[in-house]
């Protein structure tokens, strides 16, 4: 059934990309066609909440815990595990490359990688991690609980929706089907569990420019031919 889809869309996409929307179409290769297009809309409309909770969290706990050890680079004193540790050399190396090569196509110096740098290209995974049952006692109680002033629940319920969050963003960022994942309209209100537990302000804020919820609903009819997908 690939060879029905549309060339160009095989030229662009690959028969393998598109043999996931084929199988959920049921060997439809129209609805497969709006099944893909409406996959492309709604994650780049999940984009906008995902970029939002991913920063608010890092910075939130980057900040909880540069107070907690006095020092912006806190990762250099806190007993961060091996997995932990790797990840921050991870970055800085990459941080590193990075400025080595601006400073080569802009025929400057290096300047030393600052700890924004490093803050700045650690994983949505990092942070995610830092709320795990081995930092309940070294992290989560002493300090990172206050990086969440509205949250009253456990810290195994927040790590658990931060680590689907962590798996959803991955799949939009990776540009992989999201349609396929069991339950969306959960997903999207994890998110906003967890602003609301940085902040009742930020989490308005969001919901304002929020545009998947309705995306999620129109998805019937989208398959059917109705809506924006349609004209794609």
């Amino acid at each position: 059934m690939v060879d029905r889809v549309l060339e160009w869309m095989l030229r662009s996409f690959s028969g393998p990309r598109l043999k996931p929307y084929l199988s959920a179409a049921e060997g439809d290769p129209e609805v497969a066609m709006r099944l893909y297009w409406w996959n492309v809309e709604a994650s780049a409309a999940l984009y906008v909440p995902m970029h939002c909770v991913e920063l608010a969290v890092r910075n939130a706990l980057h900040d909880s815990l540069a107070v907690k050890y006095g020092r912006p680079d806190w990762w250099t004193v806190a007993p961060l595990n091996q997995g932990g540790k790797d990840l921050v050399d991870k970055a800085r190396a990459k941080c590193q490359r990075d400025e080595q090569r601006r400073a080569a196509e802009q025929n400057r110096r290096m300047r030393p990688v600052m700890v924004d740098d490093i803050v700045t290209e650690l994983s949505f995974g990092f942070w995610e991690k830092l709320l795990a049952s081995r930092y309940d006692r070294v992290f989560w109680v002493p300090t990172l609980h206050k990086a969440f002033p509205y949250y009253t629940g456990r810290r195994d319920v927040l790590h658990q929706d931060l680590r689907v969050l962590v798996r959803l963003r991955n799949r939009v960022g990776h540009h992989e089907p999201i349609h396929l994942e069991k339950d969306l309209y959960g997903d999207h209100a994890r998110i906003y569990r967890v602003l609301e537990a940085l902040s009742a302000e930020l989490a308005k804020g969001v919901r304002e420019r929020d545009r998947f919820l309705a995306l999620l609903d129109g998805k019937d009819d989208a398959l059917r031919g109705g809506g924006r997908q349609e004209a794609l």
